[in-house]
Order: structure tokens, then sequence, then C-alpha cells
């Protein structure tokens, strides 16, 4: 693979629309049982916030040496405070809708010896008019940028993720989509869509062999308009569909610690390396290699240029 790419990379700009939570861990030590219930008693020693959802997409742009600018919604809380707070110190340009009706999507996990016990989630979807807001601001930000991402967890924020992508397009702007859910349509017209393995099963249904996995993937990349497609596929790595082309790169993980938000890792570092010039394949062999760095690491995290080098 040619050195990593960093002149290019930095004059990338990159926009990231979609939900925005915050992932808070508390560490502890478990040493008994509760005299109330049979579970474990975790006493926190530790406590760490981090950027989660499509806050992470931004994160892991912005520690490859490109810029990026967060939209999405949040609650007028707490945790809404700690992301724009968290943004900041991360050199994310942050513009956040708050919606004082809302409450931040948050995700608590509880960890013992590095073992997590429980999560709990805190999640809310926005208000009409905060995406009357988000869709204002989007429009604003477009020529301000090479490349949009939509990172869609079904929290709500990408409700109307048509138009979004409608819009890009009638810029001509590459648009990266992060799917949820079975029903793919609504992604019409995007550029690329990187679901995951079990998220790709769920819309085009389980396969037996390579070749169903092509048939399927070209038949539902031809179908929304894309110009390609990438499914990542954990330990047997991930394959890329564009017109009459497949390419595949094997995993590169040596042991995997925690798959958490290395999505998003793929996704900021594919649209990234696009941004800065390269083609589809040298992209993905880029962003396979950010996965397997992110997978090595706990929770929430990002992959830096000097990892990658």
């Amino acid at each position: 693979m040619n050195a990593f790419p960093a002149a290019a990379v930095k004059g990338a700009r990159v926009l990231v629309v979609g939900d925005i939570m915050l992932d808070r861990y508390w560490f502890g030590e478990v040493d008994r049982i509760s005299p109330e219930a049979p579970v474990p008693v975790v006493r926190v020693a530790r406590r760490e916030d981090r950027l989660g959802g499509a806050a992470n997409v931004a994160r892991n742009i912005v520690a490859l040496g490109a810029s990026a600018t967060l939209l999405g919604v949040v609650g007028d809380d707490e945790a809404g405070q700690k992301v724009e707070r968290l943004s900041a110190d991360d050199s994310i340009n942050a513009r956040l809708v708050v919606d004082p009706l809302l409450h931040t999507t948050l995700k608590m996990r509880v960890l013992g010896r590095q073992q997590q016990l429980l999560r709990i989630d805190f999640e809310e979807h926005p208000s009409s008019t905060s995406l009357d807001q988000l869709h204002h601001v989007f429009a604003a930000q477009l020529a301000l940028h090479d490349i949009v991402i939509l990172s869609d967890y079904a929290k709500g924020a990408l409700a109307r993720v048509e138009l979004l992508i409608q819009a890009a397009r009638e810029r001509a702007m590459p648009v990266f989509v992060d799917p949820k859910g079975h029903s793919y349509a609504r992604y019409q017209g995007a550029t690329i869509i990187t679901p995951n393995r079990s998220e790709m099963q769920e819309a085009v249904g389980r396969w037996l062999t390579e070749a169903e996995l092509e048939s399927r993937a070209q038949s539902l990349r031809q179908a929304l308009d894309l110009e390609a497609l990438l499914v990542t596929r954990s330990e047997q790595g991930m394959t890329l569909f564009s017109q009459d082309h497949r390419f595949h790169v094997d995993a590169l993980a040596h042991e995997v610690f925690d798959v958490s938000g290395a999505g998003d890792t793929v996704l900021a570092t594919l649209a990234v390396m696009r941004a800065a010039g390269l083609d589809w394949d040298d992209a993905v062999r880029w962003a396979n290699r950010a996965g397997g760095v992110a997978v090595g690491k706990l929770g929430t995290s990002v992959v830096t240029a000097g990892e990658l080098e």
C-alpha cells in the first residue's frame, strides 16, 4: 500500500449529519454480590464520556487529519452540553440543533474488570421543528464541504434522509451512508452505502455463496442508483461492489477486543480517502486497515493517521 496521503487528507472537508450520541463509561471493580439481589456490585473508580454515533464519525475524520463539521440534534441538557464541549475539544466544527423538548441520546455502560456488565440507553426522536432547522443548516453548509456522510442509527435525525440526499445530489456532492433497518429505498441516489454483514442480510436475505452475495449486492446497488456498495463482514474482511467490479480485502485485525464504533471508523476513513482523491479500491484498503486497528480498542474510539502509517 502507498504511503498515507497526509497532504491530500489535510484539505478534505467532510460534513457529517446524523444521530448524535454520548457514550458514557463507568469503570469499576467487582468483588461482591449484592445482598439485595443476585447481581454484582460495581464500585465505580473512573468515569469517561466519549462522542458516539455520528459524532464518533466526525471524531475519526479529525483524527485522520481532515476537517469535519457535525450536524445533528441534541437536547438542552447536561449530555447535550457535554457533546458540545467534547466536539470543541476534538476540533470538530459542531453545528448542533438544540431541541428543548428532547433528551440527548445517551448510552451508559457499566464495566467491571474491562468487561461490560450493563448498558442503559436514553433516547427520544427529535421534533418536526428540529428537523426543519437541521435541513436549513444542512443546505447552508453544503457549499463549504467536499463530501457528505449520513450516519443513521435510527434515532430520528435522518427521518427525512431522502431530502438530504436530493439536496446533495443537486450540488453533485458525494453522499456516503451508514444505513439502518431493512428498507434501503430511502437511501436512493446516494453514492455509496456501507452495511455490515447482518444489516446486509436483513436487507437482501441470507446468502450461501459469494456468487449469491454478489448477485444480490449488485441488484441492490442498481435498484438504489448507487455508485458503489461496501459490505463490512467482520472477520471476513470487506467487499466493495461497483459497476462491473468486485473488490475484496481480508480482515487485518490480529485480536478483536471491541467492535463498537468500528463501523464509524471504517466509514470515516473511506470518505476521507475518497475526498483526498483516492480510487475506491485504495480507499477500501485504508478503511480496512483503520477498522482492524479500531476493533483492538475498548469502546468507541478513533484511529489516527499515525496508527495507519
